[in-house]
């Protein structure tokens, strides 16, 4: 997802009060631990299949139907949480052909049981639902639908909710540590409109009253706040891309007046963005579901399946480069990033919204690989360089557990060049290949946590690689390299947050030498590279995000 950290250099400051991510928060509240923890009524039950049954009214923006929730009880219990935001009424829960008994709390609704639900046990309840949802004013930065309309008057909706969480608009157990297994998707539209969501298209109906339902069928593992609705007037053309894993078919569906613009934007950036996010990462994680890019009113969403486009099919972020370096304006910035959060966010999703930078980190990054895989190892570098002009160091890249919190959208472009820090200490392309593709295959279609990353890194790479993540990820400040002559002898330390474990290995060298990993302490001492002095000494701050000091 592109939050507002995203927007800054380019737009400027006035969308910072309507976003809802990245945002400081001094105080949680019983809301908030409603909303992102993992409560005894969350936790008994395990969520496999969801049926979102829902008709849209356009013209009163409202939205009207039913969810089916299948599950399996994780243990016994009487009563369980599920979330739907409170200005969205409630009808009824339906259970084996009575209403149960419901109460609320904030936006999450608590339903009791006649008798208890055993461990093991599967089961089904259904909540019927109506109301208006949130209207979103700057999508995606702020959650809920977008009502608008194309060029031409028609309308157009769409929604938006990562972080405020798809409750905005359906009812679900909206967290991201449990998702389901599989899914359908109806959604019933106006005559002369389409729905495309998620998924691949069972079929359509018409309905009384001038209605038509799409129906979606979801056949992988799918987060909440990827499921999607898109409606307008679309027009659908396709491709396919022969991937790792077969045939993958590619479809889109854009506004008539975008139809020759998409065609030729498409073509230009979907195959080579598969290729490379393949070679690196492994195969596409939704070969069943197909691949889609979706017309959008807003800039852009990583909807699994579903991608939501809105870059107005031109080269770049909004038509600028982020990164500086000229590299950033050769394609689509929307596409690639977005589609790679097929494999970062989609299918590997953090269990706690605190974990973003798994999403966005590893995202991010893979926009300096796709320009490698373009350019040369060369130019991936150097946009991955650029991507510092973005950084802020304003706080920690994790956000408080259990709140529904994110931490500073320094996760982008911090969290980018902490993973190629990781890169060049492995110090072996083909390894590191290895260890990226080995991570989408072992927690492929996971909800995981961040340490679960970092383990598997560390084991990986046979580096203790601790340390450096806690600096990036939980301190805001870099660590500080510094240097010192003594006689003739060069002295070196770290200046760490996270004393005394962060001994970290650097590359340096004697200025037109080779260069060489040394690994200073916390402590002054030798660095034990010939020849060098403060004077010749060149430390790789191009690899390196981090400070230096020469005393």
């Amino acid at each position: 997802m592109h939050l507002k950290k995203l927007l800054l250099p380019l737009l400027g400051l006035p969308l910072l009060a309507s976003a809802q991510l990245m945002q400081p928060k001094a105080t949680f509240t019983r809301a908030d631990t409603l909303r992102g923890g993992q409560l005894p009524e969350r936790t008994c039950y395990d969520i496999t299949y969801y049926h979102l049954d829902v008709k849209l009214d356009v013209t009163q923006r409202a939205i009207s139907g039913s969810n089916l929730f299948r599950f399996t009880a994780t243990r016994d219990f009487t009563r369980l949480q599920f979330d739907l935001f409170a200005n969205l009424k409630v009808e009824k829960v339906t259970y084996k052909g009575r209403e149960l008994p419901f109460t609320r709390e904030a936006n999450a609704v608590f339903v009791t049981f006649p008798a208890p639900i055993k461990q093991g046990t599967r089961d089904e309840f259904t909540v019927t639902y109506a109301g208006q949802p949130t209207v979103a004013k700057r999508a995606p930065w702020d959650g809920g639908l977008v009502f608008t309309q194309d060029a031409k008057g028609r309308p157009w909706v769409a929604s938006a909710n990562q972080g405020v969480g798809a409750s905005i608009w359906w009812p679900n157990k909206d967290q991201q540590a449990d998702e389901v297994d599989s899914m359908l998707i109806s959604v019933a539209v106006p005559l002369g409109l389409k729905d495309v969501s998620n998924g691949r298209l069972r079929g359509t109906k018409k309905l009384p009253g001038g209605y038509t339902r799409y129906d979606w069928a979801v056949r992988e593992p799918i987060n909440n706040y990827d499921v999607a609705l898109n409606v307008g007037d679309y027009v659908h053309f396709g491709d396919v891309y022969q991937g790792e894993s077969g045939p993958l078919t590619l479809d889109y569906w854009v506004l008539p007046e975008n139809l020759e613009k998409a065609k030729k934007q498409f073509a230009a950036n979907v195959k080579p963005m598969l290729k490379s996010m393949e070679y690196w990462f492994g195969p596409y994680p939704w070969y069943k579901d197909g691949y889609k890019l979706v017309d959008a009113p807003h800039l852009g969403m990583e909807h699994q399946s579903a991608v939501a486009y809105g870059n107005h099919y031109q080269n770049g972020y909004l038509g600028q480069d982020r990164s500086g370096t000229g590299w950033g304006a050769k394609w689509d910035f929307i596409i690639i990033h977005e589609s790679g959060h097929e494999w970062f966010g989609n299918s590997l999703t953090s269990k706690d919204i605190a974990d973003m930078w798994v999403h966005e980190s590893f995202t991010t990054y893979s926009e300096a690989l796709f320009v490698e895989s373009q350019y040369g190892k060369q130019a991936g570098q150097e946009y991955l360089h650029g991507q510092r002009r973005n950084i802020s160091n304003d706080g920690p890249i994790i956000g408080p557990y259990g709140v529904n919190k994110e931490g500073s959208g320094d996760m982008y472009d911090k969290g980018s060049n902490l993973l190629n820090m990781v890169r060049t200490l492995v110090n072996d392309d083909a390894k590191w290949r290895a260890m990226l593709r080995g991570l989408n295959k072992t927690f492929c279609h996971q909800t995981i946590t961040g340490q679960q990353v970092i383990d598997y890194l560390s084991r990986e790479s046979g580096l203790t690689l601790d340390p450096l993540f806690d600096q990036y990820l939980r301190h805001s400040a870099l660590p500080v390299l510094e240097l010192r002559q003594q006689d003739d002898r060069l002295l070196g330390r770290w200046v760490s947050s996270v004393p005394p474990t962060f001994q970290v290995p650097v590359r340096m060298r004697v200025k037109g030498g080779e260069w060489q990993f040394v690994t200073p302490t916390m402590r002054f001492k030798p660095l034990g590279l010939p020849g060098a002095t403060r004077d010749n000494v060149e430390v790789d701050t191009f690899n390196y995000y981090i400070g230096v000091l020469v005393d």
